[in-house]
């Protein structure tokens, strides 16, 4: 393409399953683009992304690395996202504020539904994306194989913008379909041009023609032209790929080797030609093109010598240091060249910037004042795995409670639960692995050392028959004793009633002034039932009793109530409830027997399955599964699902639970509780 303006600059987001090589692609997107002298390694240690501690310490991205450049005169910030589910959020909110993403994925079939969440996530919000498929220097099966997979996965039609050149069993260049030039790899350097071999030249038209095809469902003068058997020009093939892009109709596929750096100045080419310009992408968010200056925060980082950082994108004027941002001012403006936070006094429209202790910013905010009608930020992913943590110094409670607080604003799919009943402090997120991070960044951030178990379940007790039973306290210690008499009946209620308590006291045997004396006694003792639970679905009912004109009181009649309700609970049959929830378990469809024998493998009750509304292939199944069951499930429904099944829950009912695990269940709580 000629005669091309240059753009303002753009944010292309690096997203893809776990170990595609996300990170290995932005190392040579950095090195083919001069941003760094020399290519690192994942397996070294030395790659501009996943310096953090928890990241090498798990061999993986745990949150998102932002770097800037240029290529050819042209201003890019590359945001490679984690691939693990677990770290989702962080990608979700990288792709908010992306001109286009740039989904990287391996070329072994088997593998290809691990990016249908990444690709059902783009296609509802519209964000425009190009496939890379990496690796391809070892792949065992052919590229067609690899697409008929990933086609299988995605809504939008998957177009083939290359043709790779083989020797023997190796891909050593590739056919650009648009140009019809060859190209020769040279490993870290610009590949040669090359004579289109013959021996392709029959498929690399047949390539070309499908790709035209599939531009001509979107075009109707390409199509008039192709069935008047004319080709169509170039410039007009690359604005046909362009605006289908822009438009989020059609997928561009690429491919190549982010180790050994080949196919990366390809990417680059049509990172640089086809993907929207940031005026598109404010547009497609709701964003107007004039008004004051506006941009988007995408994270939020508490680092340990600068204080809080918010990286955000801008949408529209400029951000210098010094203004007034949301009623604070702007003390520090950092640009991110190669990946290092770099101080700059003014950044642009297009340019992604990291603003610095702005307490009031957190991610998904609006810097500046929101046009009406933007696309709201999407809400924070549901937690489905959870751990008790206590600070191992007693003294570290209270600055304990304020680190997760940071962590949470951070990670909005972590989230903080106070568990005042098993006083417990449980921390929600969406992983074992997830929640280890946030552990390791409460000792490396902020000298925390804690302890994590699993949390308890709140288990409940109820009764199965009904007692008559009499209650007194007397006390005479000189002076004013203590008299409070009291008959009750108690009896079971009704799945799901409560408490209910009723007072039938007639002719005044207990004065009126002492009823409610009598219901808080009763209310307080089913705190802890028989069994050692908080007791549900029980009546009692005032029948009788006796009080004394001088040593009657409210505490005589609460004690006589306890009194009353210990000795006669017992006698009622306590029954242990534990708590069921209904959960809805997603999985591709070739997934949905394991995920049935899963839930059955936990005492689980299916309730049916059917398709996944607006996903191609995926089923949900419904069930009863009791809450004791839930703790790892997240974690064998990822083993068995390639890391993509999911589920949803919510509490439904107490069912009763009896036999030897009820037993065991009773006998390991009183143990704890003495």
């Amino acid at each position: 393409m000629t005669g091309r303006t240059a753009s303002a600059p753009r944010a292309a987001a690096i997203v893809g399953p776990f170990a595609s090589g996300k990170t290995s692609l932005l190392e040579s997107l950095l090195h083919a683009t001069e941003a760094i002298p020399r290519r690192g390694t994942v397996k070294d240690g030395t790659t501009v992304g996943d310096t953090a501690p928890e990241a090498r310490a798990h061999g993986m991205s745990v949150e998102v690395n932002v770097a800037s450049t240029s290529y050819l005169g042209e201003t890019w910030t590359f945001i490679d996202c984690p691939g693990s589910v677990e770290f989702m959020q962080e990608t979700c909110n990288a792709l908010m504020v992306a001109d286009a993403a740039v989904v990287v994925c391996e070329p072994d079939p088997s593998r290809a539904v691990m990016v249908a969440p990444i690709l059902k996530f783009l296609d509802e919000h519209t964000i425009p994306h190009l496939l890379f498929i990496n690796k391809v220097d070892g792949m065992a099966s052919g590229l067609r194989d690899a697409l008929e997979a990933l086609q299988a996965v995605s809504e939008r039609p998957l177009v083939l913008r290359e043709l790779p050149i083989r020797e023997g069993e190796h891909i050593t260049g590739y056919v650009d379909l648009v140009s019809e030039r060859a190209y020769r790899y040279r490993p870290g350097q610009p590949s040669d041009l090359i004579r289109l071999p013959e021996s392709l030249q029959g498929e690399e038209s047949s390539a070309r023609q499908e790709m035209l095809e599939h531009l001509a469902d979107l075009d109707d003068h390409l199509l008039e032209e192709l069935l008047e058997d004319i080709a169509p020009p170039t410039e007009e093939v690359y604005e046909s790929l362009s605006r289908d892009l822009a438009d989020d109709l059609i997928v561009p596929v690429f491919f190549g080797s982010a180790e050994n750096e080949n196919g990366i100045r390809r990417l680059l080419k049509a990172l640089r030609h086809e993907v929207p310009t940031p005026a598109h992408t404010a547009a497609r968010l709701g964003i107007k093109p004039d008004g004051e200056p506006l941009a988007r925060v995408f994270k939020t980082v508490h680092a340990q010598h600068t204080g809080k950082l918010s990286y955000a994108r801008i949408w529209r004027g400029d951000f210098a240091e010094g203004s007034v941002i949301n009623g604070q001012r702007l003390s520090g403006l950092y640009a991110l060249p190669g990946g290092s936070l770099t101080k700059t006094g003014r950044a642009q429209t297009g340019e992604v910037m990291v603003l610095g202790r702005m307490d009031t910013l957190a991610t998904g905010d609006v810097v500046g004042a929101p046009d009406v009608g933007m696309v709201p930020w999407p809400p924070a992913i549901a937690p489905l795995f959870s751990l008790a943590i206590q600070a191992d110094r007693k003294a570290d409670e209270v600055k304990l409670t304020g680190a997760l607080g940071k962590l949470v604003e951070e990670d909005p799919s972590l989230s903080i639960e106070h568990n005042q009943e098993l006083g417990e402090l449980v921390v929600w997120g969406q992983g074992d692995i997830h929640l280890q991070v946030a552990i390791e960044r409460l000792h490396n951030r902020f000298n925390l050392d804690v302890s994590s178990r699993r949390p308890q379940v709140p288990y409940r007790e109820t009764i199965r028959k009904s007692v008559s039973q009499h209650g007194r306290h007397k006390r005479q210690s000189g002076g004013h004793g203590q008299f409070g008499d009291v008959h009750v009946d108690i009896g079971p209620l009704p799945r799901g009633s409560g408490f209910a308590f009723t007072d039938k006291i007639v002719g005044g045997v207990i004065p009126r002034q002492y009823i409610p004396s009598v219901e808080e006694g009763v209310r307080e003792y089913l705190h802890q039932g028989p069994l050692g639970f908080p007791v549900v679905d029980v009546a009692v009912t005032l029948t009788n009793g006796s009080y004394h004109t001088v040593d009657s009181s409210d505490m005589a009649f609460k004690t006589a109530a306890r009194i009353a309700m210990t000795e006669g609970m017992p006698k009622c049959e306590p029954a242990l409830l534990e708590p069921i929830v209904q959960v809805e378990v997603a999985v591709p469809n070739e997934f949905t027997s394991k995920a049935q024998r899963v839930i059955s493998g936990r005492r689980g009750q299916i309730l049916g399955y059917d398709a996944k509304p607006g996903w191609k292939g995926w089923d949900v199944v419904n069930a009863y599964l009791p809450q004791a069951e839930m703790h790892d499930l997240i974690i064998e429904l990822r083993s068995l699902t390639m890391g993509v099944g999911t589920f949803s829950w919510q509490f439904d009912h107490l069912q009763e639970l009896a036999g030897r695990m009820a037993d065991k269940i009773v006998e390991e709580h009183k143990s704890v509780a003495t």
